[in-house]
């Protein structure tokens, strides 16, 4: 049996990635889940019979916190104006703003603390806000209690 020559090892190594890349295609694996680029990704967040959908955004900050999913959260009230959370990790703030202008229904990461942070009222401009999705309908819920257990999943289409 032949050796092969470092042209050859090149080009094996060349013609297996070209097909990794193209078997993985837009889809990103993030710890054992899945968000797929080409579609829209959304969350459940749920507690007693109440159910809140959020759609993720595409960034490496909300892939990061779907690699923690699915999440047991304690919510409490943070200045009559938004709930937040401590995470069991730190997320990504790669490719990140520095700083965002929330909406009412807008699920964030504030990065210098590293707590998620769902805000029920409308907020102004924050240094370290990133956003990782929004809760279209239903987010006024959140002003009616002052903590809330949640559990957050990632919605399987």
């Amino acid at each position: 049996m032949k050796y092969m020559t470092v042209k050859t090892k090149y080009l094996v190594i060349l013609t297996f990635f070209s097909f990794a890349i193209l078997y993985c295609g837009d889809q990103q694996i993030v710890e054992g889940n899945i968000m797929n680029d080409s579609e829209v990704n959304k969350i459940n967040i749920i507690f007693g019979d109440t159910t809140l959908t959020a759609v993720l955004e595409n960034n490496p900050t909300a892939r990061d916190f779907v690699s923690l999913l699915p999440l047991d959260l304690e919510l409490k009230d943070y200045a009559g104006t938004e709930k937040i959370s401590y995470l069991p990790k730190k997320l990504s703030r790669e490719e990140a703003p520095s700083g965002f202008d929330p909406s009412i229904g807008d699920i964030t990461l504030y990065a210098p603390w590293g707590n998620l942070a769902i805000f029920y009222k409308d907020f102004g401009y924050a240094e370290g806000l990133i956003k990782i999705g929004h809760i279209s309908d239903g987010v006024e819920i959140l002003k009616k209690h002052d903590t809330l257990k949640v559990r957050m999943e990632l919605v399987r289409l």
